[in-house]
């Protein structure tokens, strides 16, 4: 079947890295929207923020001031999720829990408080992958940890607390669900093809040519064929490397230029500070040896129709699976025709 069949009826569209399906409605996007529309989030342009916690010189809460830093600037999370002395534990029949430690960071990309990475140079958003690099080698060589998971919400939209441009990096005592599920999946495919997952998918995209955003030296931006927020796109990397830690100079200023045109691409798209969740997927860190494991970096943006009406994971998404509105293809499309504006 031509794949502009599938942009024209429903159906679903199974994602080969998570062993999940995702529905298709094409059909949706035509549906008239009354429901709730979002501020719109402008780009800052203050460089420094008197009020802001993570500002050069400022005071955090807790007494800590920040240093006057020039460049990224890590500490380990006033408030963390995981805990690193807690040890607890509770089973009793269908009744389990069990103490999870770890550390948590934040990851300052800039001393300028209105610089996202969409904003930043090449060669600073390499000073950001170089302290991603080792952070995942520095937390992940720790006892006990066995995962090391950084990521970035940007927006009030993703529930950022502090409009600062930042990431966080949370180091865990055991492997998340989301690369649990991954590690599964690649590992299966892997011992029966001898080549990972996702250098045969990318190999199938790059042949296609209709899910393609940006294309790099080392990396391919794309919207995965299995795509569930409506401008989700995927980071690969060209050959099956496992983690940042092994990624030379060359690779590194690469991956840096491929997040500063994506970033650059979504902003475009509805002229506004794009909101997201981002993360890197990496090999674990439990000591274990992950052939399987091929480097890729999610990005999970809401937004739908404009700027101000986001796309809500609800009812159906919820209680039975995610569902999107506008094909993959078509979410392509128009990322590219951004991506071309900005290049020219």
């Amino acid at each position: 079947m031509n794949i502009s069949r599938l942009n024209e009826t429903s159906h679903r569209r199974y994602n080969p890295l998570a062993g999940e399906w995702v529905l298709v409605s094409p059909h949706r996007a035509r549906r008239p929207w009354q429901g709730k529309t979002e501020k719109k989030e402008d780009k800052s342009s203050v460089q420094y923020d008197p009020g802001c916690y993570l500002c050069p010189g400022n005071e955090r809460v807790g007494g800590v001031i920040n240093p006057d830093y020039k460049e990224v600037y890590v500490f380990d999370n006033d408030f963390p999720a995981l805990l690193s002395d807690e040890q607890v534990s509770f089973e009793d029949d269908l009744f389990t829990a069990k103490s999870e430690k770890g550390i948590c960071r934040v990851v300052c990309f800039s001393p300028d408080h209105g610089l996202t990475l969409s904003q930043m140079a090449i060669d600073d958003i390499k000073k950001v992958v170089d302290v991603w690099a080792e952070q995942y080698m520095m937390l992940g060589a720790k006892p006990g940890i066995s995962y090391v998971q950084i990521f970035e919400n940007r927006g009030e939209m993703m529930g950022c607390s502090n409009p600062h441009p930042h990431g966080q990096v949370w180091a865990t005592e055991t492997v998340p669900n989301e690369p649990a599920k991954e590690t599964i999946m690649q590992r299966q495919y892997f011992e029966k093809h001898g080549r990972t997952l996702l250098s045969d998918y990318l190999t199938q995209e790059l042949k296609k040519d209709e899910r393609i955003v940006i294309e790099t030296d080392h990396f391919v931006v794309l919207v995965p064929f299995w795509a569930v927020w409506p401008f989700e796109t995927m980071i690969i990397s060209k050959i099956a490397i496992p983690h940042l830690g092994v990624m030379n100079e060359e690779e590194k200023v690469d991956f840096a230029k491929a997040l500063g045109l994506l970033t650059r691409t979504y902003d475009g798209l509805f002229d506004v500070s794009f909101p997201y969740s981002a993360g890197i997927h990496q090999a674990p860190t439990d000591g274990g040896e992950y052939p399987e494991w091929h480097f890729h970096m999610h990005f999970y943006p809401p937004l739908l129709r404009s700027a101000t009406v986001r796309k809500f994971m609800v009812g159906f998404e919820m209680l039975g699976n995610p569902q999107r509105d506008i094909t993959p293809e078509e979410s392509t499309q128009r990322l590219v025709s951004v991506y071309q504006s900005i290049i020219k």
